[in-house]
């Protein structure tokens, strides 16, 4: 008998090398998890044919003849198959073979590539096989074919026959699900499954089967959640309660807007966990300008009055220079304790980055470890070895889906106890998706925008429309002179650094084959699209600077500088500019080659306009007529719901984008679980994982399920090293 660890070659000897080689699959269990495309009835179809696809098709052959080929040697055999609608022509030029199998009435299983014949589809030399009189197909029991992603010099037929043989020999598979949860949720177990899809007797079947494996899916992962949970139940912290009179007691005294309702209630629930004895884990999301980073600094106040110290982890520099800047700015004296003209309740505000003068990155450790510095802002900096803090009470994330768990702990390791932890972002997350990716903490939304928060329009500019772009530098002109401010977002630098920044953009679009929809382009550049503006008419006398992420960062902070303080009239950047800029008196963003962005952060890119007390104007200029990319920059255009565009964002991408390197690993990607459409199985699994571990912390009673959620967290680890 043979085990998913059994070598193919001892199972399927001569198919086996070019599995192999073709698509990297040397055991059962490689074999067993090569799942079909498609599947397609016995009844024949050859509706929806295209020019140089490969396919597999059954049908009749309705008559065949052989005859003298015209202009050279040698016979032909053209054969006409149908599906009793539409029909298809199958050329051989060499009939021996052929002619006494490709006969009216048969029926077969054909494989090829498609190409045309005058107004004729046709097959050319295809690979064949006859279906045996009065069945369904390979095996009498199928009402379905599995069509498999093509393995070079293999036939669909051969993966199908492989199959059969392993699943002759094969008892029993490893089942992460425990079987007695498997009965009560009504799913069948793994081996039942693997028949399911790979050797259906109908669609039901088919559908039982995939449903058993999302599901699979989805215990695993809110499996590695509950244990997180779990273990951050367990922990003992110090109760972390602001002074009367103290810091944030001033803060909130000297506050020039009132806090709304929901930014009121958030503070209030943040309080009470930080006054517990257990650790606070909470994320804290809210659209772009909700108003999250006067929350947090009021939690990081309450920090520092309980004798505290607070850490606020960012993933830029621009990003944590801002903060810092505007933390000052917001503290005014508070932020000065000890120095002249401070106030004497006040504290320090430090930054630290990786690419500070070696004075500078000595002082910002000496106060992080001294305890002088009450709040320290940094980049990835803060997790490093070298960094010690003197009581660290609380950490904030912020934009917490650019970095990894591991990242987060690796900053809690530091406190003297377990710190409180508040993680943020402003890119709003389905209910699902924070339930599944950020399962282990607890969830409070800000869905109401401050007063004075302006309206955005945004419209989808053709780049090939020489008229609209002019009339785009046109109206960046106009709020110039009206005293405003704009910017210009590309894809790449460019000039001597060819590369993009380290953000997410898409691929170009291609078709269900992996071909692109459209022929390859240059992508804008900051450079390149710097040179254009300074040569274009509307835009003379305009002060233009650039930004991007691989400047030194006393140069970033020098033109984040300027371009707050209104000296840049036009700032040409990357991405680096996404989140966290603050600058109200901007008011117009084009961003160039916006097809190759995708919809949450063409969303956060908006977010930089419309800031202050004028109306904000998005422009995204694209060069692109596939559909679906133009689908996508319309709805960002007809919306600013980011709920509304985050559950398209998830719809259009894999959700192991959603869950891929940045939080679960790489090869982490779901293969069945979509987690929009399978809130319930979500629910069942959450549910289901929370009172096994709750039983059983350590799974020792299910050692193959805490195997598989073991694998999980090693990859997670894994993906967390290699980002370094």
């Amino acid at each position: 008998m043979v085990d998913e660890s059994t070598n193919l070659r001892s199972v399927v000897s001569s198919a086996a090398p070019k599995l192999a080689a073709g698509r990297d699959l040397h055991t059962v269990g490689d074999l067993l998890r090569f799942w079909p495309r498609r599947y397609t009835s016995f009844d024949a179809d050859l509706t929806s044919l295209h020019e140089g696809e490969y396919v597999v098709v059954v049908a009749d052959v309705r008559d065949a003849v052989t005859r003298p080929m015209r202009n050279r040697r040698g016979r032909i055999l053209t054969a006409t198959i149908t599906d009793g609608t539409n029909d298809m022509e199958v050329t051989f030029f060499k009939p021996y073979g052929h002619e006494g199998r490709l006969v009216p009435g048969a029926r077969a299983i054909f494989a090829g590539k498609v190409g045309r014949y005058g107004r004729t589809w046709q097959l050319t030399h295809p690979d064949y096989q006859i279906l045996p009189p009065d069945s369904d197909g390979l095996d009498a029991r199928r009402r379905l074919l599995p069509i498999y992603l093509q393995v070079p010099k293999v036939q669909n037929w051969t993966v199908i026959d492989s199959l059969n043989l392993v699943f002759d020999q094969l008892d029993s598979v490893v089942d992460v699900v425990p079987p007695d949860l498997a009965a009560a949720r009504g799913l069948p177990s793994r081996l039942e499954a693997l028949r399911g899809i790979h050797q259906p007797s109908g669609w039901p079947e088919v559908e039982r089967a995939r449903k058993r494996l999302r599901y699979e899916e989805a215990l695993v992962l809110q499996t590695v959640l509950a244990q997180r949970r779990h273990r951050q139940s367990q922990e003992k912290t110090l109760a972390r309660r602001p002074r009367e009179g103290g810091l944030l007691a001033a803060f909130d005294a000297r506050l020039p807007f009132e806090l709304t309702a929901g930014q009121r209630e958030v503070g209030e629930v943040l309080a009470e966990e930080m006054a517990r004895d257990t650790p606070m884990h909470r994320l804290l999301q809210g659209e772009v300008g909700s108003g999250k980073t006067v929350i947090a600094l009021r939690a990081m106040l309450a920090a520092v009055d309980a004798g505290g110290q607070a850490a606020l982890l960012a993933p830029t520099e621009v990003l944590a220079a801002q903060h810092h800047r505007s933390i000052t700015a917001m503290l005014g004296d508070l932020a000065e304790g000890g120095m002249l003209g401070g106030s004497d309740i006040g504290t320090r505000v430090t930054l630290l980055t990786g690419s500070q003068s070696t004075a500078a990155r000595k002082q910002a450790l000496l106060d992080a470890a001294s305890g002088d510095a009450g709040i320290v802002v940094g980049t990835h900096a803060l997790i490093q070895q070298n960094v010690s803090f003197f009581d660290l009470a609380l950490v904030v994330v912020d934009e917490q889906h650019r970095f990894g768990v591991e990242q987060r702990d690796a900053l809690r390791e530091k406190g003297n106890q377990p710190p409180h932890v508040l993680v943020m972002t402003a890119t709003p997350i389905p209910r699902t998706v924070a339930m599944t990716v950020f399962g282990d903490l607890e969830t409070s939304t800000l869905s109401e925008l401050p007063r004075g928060r302006s309206p955005i329009a945004t419209h989808v500019v053709p780049g090939d429309n020489a008229r609209w772009v002019e009339r785009t530098w046109e109206r960046i002109a106009e709020e110039v002179r009206a005293g405003r401010q704009a910017y210009v977002v590309c894809p790449r630098i460019g000039g001597d650094d060819k590369g993009v920044e380290d953000e997410p953009f898409l691929p170009p679009e291609v078709d269900e084959e992996g071909n692109p929809v459209e022929a390859p382009r240059e992508l804008a550049s900051v450079y390149a699209v710097e040179a254009t503006l300074r040569e274009t008419p509307a835009l003379a006398g305009l002060t233009i600077e650039v930004l991007h992420g691989r400047m030194p960062p006393e140069v970033k902070d020098a033109v984040m500088a300027r371009f707050n303080r209104g000296e840049v009239d036009l700032l040409v950047s990357t991405t680096v500019i996404e989140v966290g800029v603050d600058v109200p008196n901007a008011t117009v963003m084009v961003v160039m080659d916006a097809d190759r962005f995708g919809v949450s952060q063409l969303h956060q890119l908006r977010g930089r306009v419309g800031r202050g007390q004028h109306a904000g104007l998005c422009l995204l200029f694209t060069g692109t007529d596939a559909e679906s990319a133009l689908t996508r920059l319309q709805a960002v255009a007809g919306t600013t719901d980011g709920f509304e565009l985050a559950r398209l964002d998830l719809e259009q991408r894999r959700e192991g984008d959603v869950l891929g390197a940045r939080q679960s690993g790489g090869r982490n990607s779901l293969e069945w679980l979509s987690i929009l459409r399978d809130e319930a199985l979500v629910d069942q699994a959450r549910e289901d994982a929370t009172a096994l571990v709750a039983a059983d912390p350590e799974l020792a009673s299910h050692p193959d399920l805490a195997a598989a959620v073991a694998e999980q967290v090693d990859e997670q680890q894994a993906a967390f090293l290699e980002r370094g």
